[in-house]
């Protein structure tokens, strides 16, 4: 597995993390075991790691290290490190889950970087999962640069009105019940879509489409 390799790791296990990436909906078409048990156990070992880097290198009281750490351990956090490693190409989706764009949905790809801690700490020890979340997370704490809530929207409409293009946010699809849809939302500047985001709200859909805007001009 190719994210092994750059990170580094030589696998004891290597099935254990075929399952880190196996979605429920992969899992129920194959008959194989999902992510979800060891999704649990990895949210748990990146609390234990991330609350005694705060307690040994802060002099906060209780309630500072719980909020400080619930930035840095949360759904916005845990997405934000899985695009950044790359982990959603790695995603095993059913078919459905597939075609309704599973592999850039917040909810999944936040889960997996869960999942794949709890592979790495079971295959390899908690010392060298303390070693990976140490050089991803603890710069962005010690910097104080982890963008979770940065306002996508807002940046890239700043981007495009200095260069005096027009900007479009577009519903291309709605599926799912009244009580809880799905938006697929796609980002144009000048007609030509640059990002696309799917959420469960309209709001959050832009924001990740103006995120992957944001991504693919940063790499392009």
């Amino acid at each position: 597995m190719k994210i092994l390799e750059e990170l580094g790791i030589t696998p004891n296990n290597e099935k254990i993390y075929d399952r880190a990436f196996s979605h429920t909906s992969y899992a129920n078409e194959h008959d194989v075991e999902s992510y979800e048990r060891l999704e649990y156990l990895g949210d748990a070992v990146m609390e234990l790691i991330i609350s005694e880097y705060l307690y040994k290198n802060t002099e906060y009281g209780e309630g500072e290290m719980t909020k400080l750490r619930s930035q840095y351990v949360c759904e916005n956090a845990n997405f934000e490190y899985a695009m950044e490693l790359g982990l959603n190409e790695y995603l095993k989706l059913g078919h459905g889950e597939e075609e309704n764009g599973g592999r850039t949905r917040k909810a999944i790809v936040a889960d997996i970087f869960e999942s794949f801690i709890g592979a790495m700490f079971l295959d390899q020890g908690l010392d060298v999962v303390k070693k990976f979340i140490y050089d991803l997370v603890i710069p962005k704490i010690e910097n104080k640069s982890m963008d979770v809530f940065t306002d996508y929207k807002s940046v890239l409409q700043e981007l495009v009105q200095t260069d005096k293009r027009s900007l479009l946010y577009e519903v291309v699809e709605e599926s799912g019940p009244s009580h809880d849809k799905t938006f697929t939302i796609v980002v144009k500047i000048d007609d030509i879509i640059y990002g696309k985001g799917i959420a469960h709200s309209k709001k959050e859909a832009e924001q990740m489409a103006a995120h992957d805007a944001l991504k693919k001009s940063q790499n392009g």
